[in-house]
């Protein structure tokens, strides 16, 4: 395990390595901590844009994001305090403005559903956005703009873990969008098909 440091999680005392992160650290001994934007799988990076694995760290001011921030030797962590599921809720809040209602959701047993109903949080006061139509250009799969939350796991999954280089982030702010080269509609793009962005 190399270099062991002591933290609390919970509650509880938790034994990490250097280099692992607290959300891998509290996986590995079984505690939950919400994540949309992180597979714990080879060769995929953590990169925190999704917030929905936000922590407290006593001493400290601001929530931090459990699947970036490593463990410091006597540091103690709430993934359940109030603050951090008032947080963790409202991540949920604002991505469920923008996702089909559950009965019409494309995967109905998705991450993002389990972890709403874990935080008790299936529905948004929030306005939606603009309805985005599906991608239905390839042969092989499709494309459900209409439910991205912005992860960009699947822009990891195709420049990172595939080194494809075909799926980026276009635009800024409300207007931000998954594309395909530049723009393209999926089947004209140079997608091989791998299906590794596939979730």
């Amino acid at each position: 395990m190399g270099n062991t440091i002591r933290f609390t999680l919970d509650g509880k005392t938790i034994e990490s390595s250097d280099g692992e992160t607290i959300w891998q650290a509290a996986d590995r001994v079984n505690i939950p901590i919400p994540h949309l934007c992180y597979l714990p799988q080879p060769d995929y990076r953590t990169d925190g844009n999704c917030r929905a694995c936000v922590v407290e760290i006593e001493g400290e001011g601001a929530l931090a994001a459990s699947c970036l921030r490593k463990p410091a030797e006597g540091m103690v962590v709430r993934s359940d305090s109030e603050r951090a599921r008032k947080s963790q809720s409202l991540v949920m809040e604002l991505l469920m403005a923008d996702q089909p209602s559950r009965e019409k959701a494309h995967e109905r047993e998705s991450r993002l559903w389990e972890w709403a109903e874990t935080l008790d949080t299936t529905s948004s006061r929030f306005p939606a956005r603009d309805s985005i139509d599906r991608d239905l250009s390839h042969p092989a799969m499709h494309v459900a703009l209409d439910a991205c939350i912005q992860c960009n796991l699947c822009v990891r999954a195709c420049r990172e873990v595939q080194v494809n280089d075909v799926i980026g982030m276009a635009h800024r702010g409300h207007h931000a969008k998954i594309v395909f080269d530049f723009d393209d509609p999926m089947g004209a793009s140079t997608c091989v098909a791998c299906g590794e962005c596939v979730f």
